[in-house]
């Protein structure tokens, strides 16, 4: 039975992630040096120590994160460990995606950083400041959720962005369509409707002009075909092509998140076993509620990463 790798996405930062892999592996703490050397700056000392709230900043969490999960890949692999051998597929949450796709060798470690500060910065530059918001929607069925966005927009913006399974939809767009449409919601059924603590309505069509931007900033990186190929979010498919997985990419911005999809896809072609690598377990618990069957693991410490090699051989 088949292995597949994930790579978190947003809010699985936290100050400190990393640290003891920098530490033990060589290669892994090389990882952050390539990416402070990207971005012109020591992202690595603000991941270490701080403040929380500079790290959670998108422009910050997304390229901090990527390097965490590569530090991480870069430990298992100086151990001899081959993704190309033991991996069947790989696929990353949001931002992951593109974790996924460095750890896989589409785009170098140092590109892969410069891509995730440009996204970063587009979303957040796409929609101003107190115009856009997302919600959770907790416990009501994807068919009413939708219902619900169709209802509120009234010709504004308001869309499903995240499908993260085990009943937990998250909604984008312009902020007072979701915050009607969470009200309604509720009164569909939905047990809880939670307005989020984001910066800008990722994954709507609200986000246009960074799809735009990420399109252009794609075309300018070198791309290989990836070792293993990568489940898309979008398109809940494996490719290897790099020109599709780029046109994958900037549908991202603007597209749903289809992560119950993806778990289950996974499921249905073999896998038996995904390892979450990088900071935090987010993924493993919904996978847990998306697929019993699924055995997960993670990686994201020194120790994570003696016990990940005993147990794939």
């Amino acid at each position: 039975m088949a292995v597949a790798f994930t790579f978190p996405g947003q809010g699985s930062q936290a100050v400190g992630m990393g640290k003891d892999l920098a530490d033990q592996f060589p290669e892994a703490r090389r990882v952050f040096e390539e990416v402070d050397a990207a971005l012109g700056e020591s992202l690595s000392k603000l991941i270490w120590e701080g403040p929380e709230e500079t790290l959670t900043l998108t422009a910050n969490a997304q390229p901090a994160l990527m390097a965490v999960s590569l530090a991480a890949m870069r430990a298992l692999e100086a151990r001899g460990f081959s993704l190309k051998d033991k991996v069947a597929y790989v696929a990353g949450h949001s931002l992951g995606e593109y974790s996924a796709l460095a750890a896989a060798g589409f785009v170098s470690v140092g590109d892969a950083a410069k891509l995730l500060r440009t996204r970063g910065n587009a979303m957040q530059a796409a929609v101003p400041a107190g115009e856009g918001a997302m919600a959770a929607i907790i416990g009501l069925e994807q068919a009413d959720v939708e219902a619900a966005c169709a209802e509120a927009a009234k010709g504004s913006v308001c869309q499903v962005a995240n499908d993260n399974g085990g009943g937990q939809l998250v909604i984008s767009g312009a902020k007072a369509a979701v915050e009607l449409a969470a009200k309604l919601c509720i009164e569909k059924g939905a047990k809880r409707a939670l307005m989020l603590q984001v910066s800008a309505p990722f994954h709507s069509a609200l986000m246009a002009p960074a799809a735009d931007i990420m399109s252009e900033a794609l075309a300018g990186v070198a791309k290989q075909a990836p070792v293993v190929p990568v489940v898309s979010n979008v398109t809940v498919t494996p490719t290897s092509d790099p020109d599709e997985i780029a046109r994958r990419l900037v549908q991202q911005v603007t597209g749903r998140v289809r992560w119950r999809e993806t778990v289950e896809w996974f499921g249905a072609n073999g896998v038996a076993t995904l390892y979450e690598i990088g900071a935090g377990k987010v993924l493993s618990g919904l996978a847990r509620r998306i697929n019993r069957d699924i055995a997960t693991g993670a990686v994201g410490t020194a120790a994570d990463v003696e016990a990940a090699l005993a147990a794939l051989g």
